[in-house]
């Protein structure tokens, strides 16, 4: 008997989910934080207790047979021991516009995205101590992934959250694309996300012809040649 081809999934592109909207019967919809190509995030608060996490729910096209969630499921679960990573917590399931929906429940992290962080700073940009302070918190985080023989796979500044504390930064990563098995080539594209992040807190290519030998011998004009 021929299989019957798979239901196509439903097209969403949206789900501008309002405060007060209850998922699972479990959460409460506080706020949106953030929107990518995969889905949304919200901070939403855990019934039962009160405490804020974070909901990423996945438009359905970008998460055919939960394949998505899946893959960051286990990623994140493989990767617990990597402080700069959020802990993932567990899936939930519930309908919207009666569509069956997935959503991830994470640990909910205090913090700003760092492209919205740096238009903050004085002159839209940071100094370059700072600047090479953030690499470096930035690097030793991602150093623990590679060490797993992973990698990140979408490294910018709109996939770092970012807060500070005296002089220091705490950050986080979010989200992750799924490019193939890991392998030398994707790690190296880790550290080359890891270089454009410095170029453009540094106020992009306006401000680089002045900043110091240290910034630009490790920049090297962005040229994947010299950097390599």
């Amino acid at each position: 008997m021929a299989k019957r081809p798979s239901k196509k999934p439903v097209e969403i592109d949206a789900f501008d989910l309002a405060p007060g909207r209850v998922i699972a019967g479990k959460y409460v919809v506080e706020s949106q934080i953030g929107v990518g190509y995969e889905g949304e995030v919200y901070k939403v608060i855990e019934r039962s207790t009160g405490i804020p996490r974070a909901a990423k729910i996945f438009f359905p096209q970008r998460n055919v047979q939960d394949r998505a969630i899946r893959y960051y499921a286990k990623k994140l679960d493989r990767l617990r021991a990597c402080p700069i990573l959020i802990q993932y917590h567990h899936s939930e399931t519930f309908t919207f516009h009666r569509a069956p929906l997935t959503c991830l429940i994470s640990e909910f992290v205090e913090g700003e995205l760092l492209s919205r962080f740096i238009t903050r700073q004085r002159g839209k940009r940071f100094q370059p101590f700072e600047a090479l302070h953030l690499l470096h918190t930035l690097a030793s985080g991602v150093e623990r992934i590679h060490a797993q023989h992973d990698y990140h796979g979408d490294l910018h500044t709109d996939n770092v959250l970012i807060s500070r504390r005296g002089i220091e930064f705490d950050v986080k990563l979010v989200d992750f694309y799924h490019h193939g098995p890991p392998s030398r080539a994707l790690i190296r594209e880790d550290v080359l996300g890891l270089i454009e992040i410095l170029f453009e807190a540094i106020g992009g290519r306006r401000y680089y012809a002045s900043q110091p030998p240290e910034i630009k011998a490790i920049v090297r004009g962005l040229r994947r040649d010299l950097i390599a």
